[in-house]
């Protein structure tokens, strides 16, 4: 029988408790970092080197493998954005809006005329699933903005469904109360 209070009587079983004294040397050494001023590596603006003498052709043992030390500056790629401009993104949330608003209204109508709602209930659940999961994929791709905005475009497809179905809602509640502001907003 293994006595819990003699960790030497069932080693095996015994619980975990790591030894932290720094009694031993174990060859590493801990790290604490220093605040000083006294060595600033933060941002540190790049050096202009204007054109380097050309060195004596003498001194020169290697053409190719010898470089001038210089940092590297970034080059920009004309003609490609990493971002959006405000109308292409309005006009590619419009376009897809376009496009799932009929589908609202069509699943709507679908659902409101309907006797066993069961098929068109899940109809709506298949199209949300398939705009998050393609707004999703969509999100995926890297470094085309457009492709990002139409993510955020298809991930707000079903809002644009349900407010292309809202006055179809609108117009058949009207048509049973009877009093309705334009026959489509009740008061």
């Amino acid at each position: 029988m293994v006595d819990d209070s003699d960790p030497d009587s069932g080693p095996g079983t015994a619980a975990f408790v790591p030894d932290f004294s720094d009694d031993e040397d174990t060859g590493t050494q801990s790290w604490k970092p220093d605040f000083s001023d006294a060595e600033d590596t933060g941002s540190q603006p790049i050096a202009v080197v204007t054109e380097p003498a050309e060195p004596k052709p003498e001194a020169r043992p290697d053409a190719g493998a010898e470089s001038t030390g210089t940092p590297v500056q970034p080059l920009t790629v004309p003609g490609r954005y990493l971002y959006l401009k405000w109308w292409k993104l309005a006009l590619v949330i419009l376009g897809v809006w376009c496009a799932a608003a009929p589908v609202g209204l069509g699943l709507f109508y679908w659902w409101y005329h309907a006797m066993d709602k069961t098929l068109p209930v899940y109809m709506v659940l298949v199209y949300v699933v398939a705009c998050v999961v393609a707004g999703v994929m969509l999100a995926m791709v890297q470094g085309r903005a457009l492709i990002s905005a139409l993510s955020v475009a298809v991930l707000s497809g079903p809002f644009a469904a349900v407010a292309a179905a809202a006055p179809l809602y609108g117009y058949y509640y009207c048509g049973q109360i009877g009093h309705c502001l334009l026959g489509v907003v009740p008061y």
